[in-house]
């Protein structure tokens, strides 16, 4: 796959099939949209994705960005699922600025020679939003391109939207956040030196920091799946600050089943299963070791 930052430019004959909008997420709506671009792959079409670095919105109203993909991770999904050609493009004042009609004939029609493009229902673009579905089709007519409107991927009477998985997320509702997504939500990172507390109390743990820009489940206990080179563990993860021993970073410490190898330095990719319970302050650490006891079980007999 190609990522760009960049809107690419096509070399003379040949035609892409696009799809245009956020992408956070990459959930079933999404997933919907990808495989209709694919489809056109029997005509000779480029599969182009064609999303922003930032929320429109988080620009226009400048709030910090919390993403359910970071830009790597939605690179790799994005290729997983078939796409040839990630355009992530810098979401700048010029390109804010650019009238509907400017975008077309500009990007999918000079640079990406469109021969189809496919977008949800509420699609828009351009300036103050005033490019529509319908004005695709209008202006595909015209330049040659055709915009099929397709129509949202359901939860019951519900669409699937990266709002909705947002809700979810914040309420710890792992089980509809996966659902909704079609895969497991994940966090990475590196696992790092803690403060070896585990190690103490004989429930040894791993340690990682998300990225800044990643949008966690509520802090809590959760059961988890890690992957760790080419290998899986279940396991406890503790998603929070560590009240009892007073951590002032947000963390992802997860206790691995059947695991006693050293880590240290290695990726981790830890997948939410379901939420057990909140972070909790116990008076002493025998207290959270008999706790954590507790979680341990209940892990296993869930993965039973």
């Amino acid at each position: 796959m190609i990522y760009t930052t960049e809107i690419p430019r096509l070399p003379q004959g040949e035609r892409s099939a696009v799809t245009l909008g956020k992408f956070d997420g990459l959930h079933r709506g999404h997933q919907k949209l990808i495989r209709r671009i694919r489809e056109k792959r029997a005509e000779n079409c480029r599969t182009v994705v064609f999303t922003f670095d930032v929320s429109p919105r988080s620009r226009i109203l400048h709030t910090p960005p919390k993403f359910l993909l970071t830009h790597e991770e939605r690179r790799e999904l994005a290729e997983e699922f078939g796409v040839d050609i990630l355009a992530e493009c810098p979401f700048t004042d010029a390109l804010m600025k650019t009238k509907p009609e400017e975008f077309v004939k500009e990007y999918l029609v000079d640079r990406l020679h469109t021969a189809y493009v496919a977008v949800g229902p509420d699609f828009r673009f351009g300036y103050h939003r005033e490019g529509t579905p319908a004005l695709l089709q209008e202006l595909g007519r015209q330049y040659g391109f055709r915009t099929e409107i397709i129509e949202k991927e359901k939860d019951g009477s519900r669409d699937i939207s990266s709002t909705y998985v947002r809700e979810e997320l914040e309420k710890g509702n792992m089980e509809k956040v996966n659902e909704l997504l079609g895969y497991r939500y994940f966090t990475r990172g590196e696992i790092v030196h803690g403060r070896q507390l585990g190690r103490t109390i004989g429930i040894p743990t791993a340690n990682l920091i998300p990225p800044d820009i990643k949008k966690l489940p509520p802090n809590g206990v959760y059961l988890t799946e890690s992957q760790i080179g080419e290998k899986l563990y279940h396991g406890v993860t503790n998603v929070g600050y560590k009240p009892t021993v007073k951590e002032n970073f947000l963390g992802v410490e997860t206790y691995l089943f059947q695991c006693d190898e050293d880590l240290y330095g290695q990726e981790a990719e830890v997948r939410f299963f379901t939420y057990l319970r909140p972070e909790t302050r116990f008076a002493s650490l025998q207290e959270l070791k008999e706790q954590l006891d507790k979680d341990v079980e209940a892990g296993r007999q869930y993965f039973q």
